[in-house]
């Protein structure tokens, strides 16, 4: 039992540990958006279903011997693809939709080595079945999904912060090396368990009392059951990242209580109180829904919802991987169940990843899982008669469950019918979901139109002639890219590079004979920036937008000689890591005049960036102010954190710019690099 317990943890360690650290590697490439790790997840996930296909077909088809000599050479070539490092010919070219370039490369990457772990656990316990005729293989699921969990715990509190990405990639290939011998002693000690040797691998004698085939209704309900936590995953994923940062340790956090419920509803029964967990299932749905309709700048510390959307997720995993458990199969229906378990996780990540950005112009997957999530508790209730007040089962908490859920998809569907209402647009794809909204008639005084990703505005503009060309909320004059803009010698021609497009609120600077380019990532913004905003097309500058990452297209470019750099490419509070990190404030700088200035917009709820921006600049030996402004009383100009940077400090001396103060010094704080960052350092508790 312990040979196969150390196999199946060791290859679920390694199977989740890989998750957050490929995802991590890749990001930059794809700036650095939440939805870089759902299709990660998407790719895991199908990638698992394949694995599960593998284990079932040649459990059913080969002898013992034969499965163990496929799954040894398949293991050994796998070594010849180490270190899983993926290949810079691989970085994106364009801002076209990269969901199937991001599976390209990971299945280049990782693919093969990721399959074949993804096989141990149905497979190892397959050989388990059938070296130890009568014993239950469920308690190593069990354990399985354990050691998915610590790989995930571990990563953020131990991996992330102590060791570069290099490093990470060396020590989890020896693991890999190290779990290819214990597989293959494990694989020789069943073949030599099992008796007649020659007797194929499968817990289906004809003598076995294992009692009917599970009927295909039953089939549909272990697919159902596992797709509604999948779903439910990668929605409340996305949705927790979309106002924060897109860091492992908001990406693992879902998935370790995800996989927790697996451990504690397969490792015995007594885990799953059904009666109590099917009672507060509305509960915490409903929960979920209202904190998905509050704005987060109505909460006062970014964990409260973390903490409350981390519980009522967990309820709701309880519950189906508890039904679940509940319904598991005699094991010689084993890999057959797997099978189907992999198939509603897969249905869950196609459906968030591909389907949902494709057909919704708002983020819709999260009310629709919720809603759908109490539908199948109706549904398993249904199936077994609840209502019937049969004493062994829920009687009138039957009935409360119906009605709440009744009530629930109500709710659900005047949230996702408002979340859109009055919009002049609303559109979404991989880069994220966009509102633009008009308040006030177009020719009032006070009529403005504004940009909003997610619950974050990204910029407004007043649409009376005599005021759309004024800068409002980031921009405003007061701030430190508007010092800075009054500072400019007058008549003096400027080129000017801005990362991250908006509504274009910085060409309201320009000044004839300045040159303005844009970059940016996504390829609907330029069509909401020219299409419902006037910035652009008002500006006194010649303005020119480059598509694509903004870090990959300067260093593809020759030095740019601009004397302005301003990165403002956040969305949401997510934060761009790869744009802050010490090789990108190198790759600025190259772009840069001896007197230009590069200027960061850190404003942020939740994260603390400007150690970040300190100890770049200390470590290339560049001088940096903060300017920081407040809320003004009429609320045209928000409160903004402004970083500038330069190399000649005598900048800083005119007049317009005397008000910034150096950064605070943070010499606990390691310099960032491409190979090194960790955000979760940087949290603010509590929001000033």
């Amino acid at each position: 039992m312990l040979l196969y317990a150390l196999t199946i943890f060791l290859s679920a360690f390694l199977l989740f540990q890989v998750q957050p650290m490929i995802a991590k590697m890749i990001l930059p490439w794809f700036g650095g958006g939440a939805a870089v790790w759902a299709a990660c997840l998407l790719f895991f996930q199908c990638t698992l279903l394949l694995g599960y296909g593998y284990s079932h077909g040649i459990v059913r088809r080969l002898k013992l011997k034969q499965q163990w000599i496929l799954h040894s050479v398949l293991m050994g070539a796998c070594l010849f693809l180490l270190p899983i490092v993926p290949s810079a010919a691989w970085k994106p070219v364009g801002s076209a939709a990269p969901v199937w370039h991001i599976l390209g490369l990971l299945g280049v990457t990782v693919g093969l080595p990721y399959f074949l772990l993804s096989t141990t656990g149905p497979l190892v316990q397959a050989w388990f079945v059938q070296a130890r005729p009568g014993a239950s293989p469920y308690r190593l699921y069990a354990l399985s999904n354990l050691g998915s969990m610590l790989a995930l715990l571990s990563y953020p509190v131990l991996i992330e912060p102590l060791l570069t990405l290099r490093h990470q990639a060396v020590m989890w290939s020896a693991g890999f090396a190290a779990f290819t011998l214990l597989c293959n002693w494990t694989g020789w000690k069943s073949v030599t368990a099992a008796a007649p040797a020659n007797q194929p691998a499968r817990a289906d004698a004809e003598d076995e009392p294992a009692g009917d085939p599970p009927t295909w209704t039953l089939r549909l309900f272990w697919v159902a059951l596992a797709a509604c936590p999948s779903t439910l995953l990668l929605a409340l994923t996305g949705h927790m990242t979309m106002d924060l940062a897109p860091m492992p340790f908001l990406w693992v956090l879902p998935l370790a209580i995800y996989l927790l419920s697996f451990i504690l509803c397969f490792d015995a029964s007594r885990w799953y109180l059904r009666k109590t967990f099917l009672v507060l299932l509305p509960v915490a749905l409903a929960a979920t829904a209202w904190l998905m309709d509050k704005s987060p700048a109505d909460l006062p510390n970014v964990f409260l919802p973390i903490a409350a959307f981390s519980a009522a997720f967990f309820v709701c995993c309880m519950v189906c991987h508890g039904e679940l458990a509940r319904l598991k199969p005699h094991p010689r229906y084993l890999t057959g169940y797997f099978l189907m378990l992999a198939v509603g996780g897969a249905i869950g990540g196609i459906f968030v990843a591909l389907i949902s950005p494709a057909i919704f112009n708002s983020y819709y997957e999260f009310p629709i899982s919720i809603g759908l999530c109490g539908l199948l508790a109706v549904a398993v209730l249904f199936r077994e008669k609840a209502w019937a007040f049969r004493r062994d089962l829920l009687g009138w908490p039957a009935i409360v469950i119906f009605t709440l859920t009744a009530l629930l998809v109500g709710y659900l569907g005047r949230m996702m019918r408002d979340s859109v209402k009055d919009s002049l647009f609303a559109g979404r794809n991989f880069y994220g979901g966009l509102k633009v909204q008009q308040y006030g008639k177009y020719y009032d005084w006070e009529g403005y139109r504004s940009l909003v990703h997610g619950s974050i505005n990204h910029g407004e503009q007043y649409t009376h002639p005599a005021r759309r060309k004024m800068p409002v909320t980031y921009y405003c004059a007061d701030t430190g890219i508007g010092r800075y803009m009054a500072a400019r010698v007058i008549g003096s021609p400027q080129r000017v590079a801005l990362i991250g497009l908006g509504t274009g609120t910085l060409a309201a600077y320009a000044r004839p004979g300045d040159f303005y380019r844009y970059y940016e990532i996504n390829p609907m913004v330029p069509i909401i920036a020219n299409t419902f905003f006037t910035y652009l097309k008002d500006a006194d500058a010649q303005v020119d937008i480059r598509m694509g990452d903004a870090r990959l297209s300067l260093e593809r470019q020759e030095p740019q000689n601009y004397d302005l750099i301003a990165v403002d490419a956040f969305s949401s509070d997510s934060i761009p890591v790869h744009l802050l990190t010490r090789e990108a404030l190198q790759l600025y700088f190259r772009h840069l005049t001896p007197q230009g200035v590069l200027a960061v917009h850190i404003s942020n709820r939740y994260i603390n960036l400007e150690p970040v921006l300190e100890r770049g600049a200390v470590a290339l030996g560049k001088t940096a102010r903060v300017f920081e402004t407040d809320d003004n009383d009429d609320q045209t100009c928000y409160g903004t954190t402004w970083v500038l940077l330069a190399s000649d400090q005598a900048i800083f001396q005119q007049q317009e710019l005397k008000t910034g103060k150096p950064p605070a010094p943070a010499p606990w704080l390691k310099v960032w690099s491409d190979d090194f960052s960790n955000v979760y350092k940087l949290l603010r508790i509590r929001r000033d």
